[in-house]
């Protein structure tokens, strides 16, 4: 009898000591979660996809949104300046490592990975990217402050050299939202045929994608919208989007 009532002395005080240590027999170590490279456009900064960031956040990743001048600068010094900046973010982790760019961020996304491939590699969706360029930059290439811009604004043209058409096709899961305006096809409209204000609806498509969907959302609007949320994040957990049809 003593030896029970000993016993059960000694579970209680155990049962304390976990309690006040924080411990309990049946917490569970938080596991860490995948991981979103997060890359903005042309002109912009990491706060310019603070909404999408969040979006994402809420979704259950761990975001890291990088910073890059992309004014004066060539598309060369900003790989290079991504890479050492998602080394320091990244290397170590384990966990699946997605990777969204908007605009000029998917053509940065797409330059990195040619030459960092990490094993760990998950999705990658690209929004709004020119990646056949935009005739924008062909018609305004000469005007002052297009090249007052920069090299990286004034390589994001429709030419065999450009930077957009220098990548290789993906060899990887890719998927491509694509943006459109009501006014897009207008006759007066600077760009041919159907765009969300400044990329070419044709320019965003790839032969190596695996999905595509095209939005009722400008350009410029695609960081906040929610259904451009709501897609992005449904191809990083199932690897295509929700709708397989046209969301006009």
């Amino acid at each position: 009898m003593k030896g029970v009532f000993s016993a059960a002395v000694a579970g209680l005080f155990l049962g304390l000591a976990l309690v006040l240590s924080g411990c309990t027999a049946t917490a569970e170590v938080a596991q860490p979660r995948e991981q979103v490279v997060l890359l903005h456009g042309l002109g912009r900064s990491k706060t310019a996809m603070w909404r999408l960031a969040s979006r994402l956040e809420e979704a259950g990743y761990q975001v890291h949104s990088i910073d890059y001048d992309s004014f004066r600068t060539s598309p060369e010094q900003i790989i290079i300046s991504v890479e050492q900046d998602i080394a320091e973010c990244c290397s170590q982790t384990q966990r699946l490592i997605h990777f969204v760019g908007h605009s000029l961020g998917g053509l940065v996304i797409r330059a990195y990975l040619e030459r960092q491939r990490p094993d760990n590699l998950g999705q990658v969706v690209l929004i709004g990217t020119p990646n056949h360029g935009t005739d924008l930059v062909d018609q305004y290439k000469d005007r002052w402050w297009m090249k007052l811009a920069g090299e990286t604004a004034l390589s994001l043209g429709t030419g065999a050299n450009s930077f957009p058409n220098s990548l290789p096709e993906p060899d990887y899961s890719l998927g491509v939202i694509a943006g459109i305006k009501e006014d897009s096809v207008e006759d007066d409209d600077p760009i041919p045929g159907a765009d969300d204000g400044l990329v070419p609806v044709a320019s965003t498509r790839l032969t190596g994608m695996r999905d595509f969907i095209l939005l009722p959302v400008g350009h410029s609007a695609m960081r906040y919208d929610s259904t451009v949320a709501e897609q992005t994040i449904y191809y990083l957990q199932h690897g295509q989007f929700e709708s397989k049809r046209t969301l006009l």
